[in-house]
């Protein structure tokens, strides 16, 4: 990291760990990035940025519509602790719109209320995901690309109870 680079702020943003009534967590590929590190590309959690004045709960459920075409969840539990993470230097300047080192999250988990055919990618005009499925807890750190592993591991502990049907 350069010392320009440190001096960029962290983007405020909250992410979702939405289990389904079977434990398994909701995880979407990336449209933008579908060949990322990994042998299954650029999977994810749900996440996004907290606007000015904006809670970060209302935040989180908004950001669910916005990405996955439903807010049907209601949240279980929180991760104590807002998880930073530095974008790796070639994406800084790009990711981001080019104005942040990384992100400050505030991680929430949530059971989905809904069923699969209420999750639609495609309700916003500009997709940010190209897939979804269910999946495993304890997988999200091995889907993940290498600069969100570290936050994904510690989720896997702090939401653990959370994945039995």
């Amino acid at each position: 990291m350069t010392a320009g680079t440190a001096a960029l702020p962290y983007r405020p943003n909250v992410g979702a760990v939405l289990f389904n009534g079977a434990g398994l967590v909701f995880v979407a590929r990336r449209a933008d990035f579908p060949n990322a590190e990994g042998p299954a590309g650029g999977w994810q959690l749900p996440q996004g940025g907290i606007d000015p004045d904006e809670d970060p709960r209302a935040a989180m459920l908004r950001e669910l519509a916005e990405e996955i075409g439903t807010d049907r969840a209601e949240i279980i539990g929180e991760h104590p602790d807002w998880l930073t993470y530095d974008l790796p230097d070639h994406l800084i300047g790009v990711a981001l719109h080019g104005r942040w080192r990384g992100q400050r999250q505030r991680w929430y988990a949530l059971r989905f209320t809904g069923n699969d055919g209420d999750i639609r990618l495609d309700a916003d005009p500009h997709p940010e995901f190209d897939a979804w499925r269910w999946a495993r807890l304890t997988e999200l750190p091995a889907l993940a690309v290498a600069f969100k592993r570290p936050i994904y591991e510690i989720l896997v502990r702090s939401f653990a109870g959370f994945a039995a049907p």
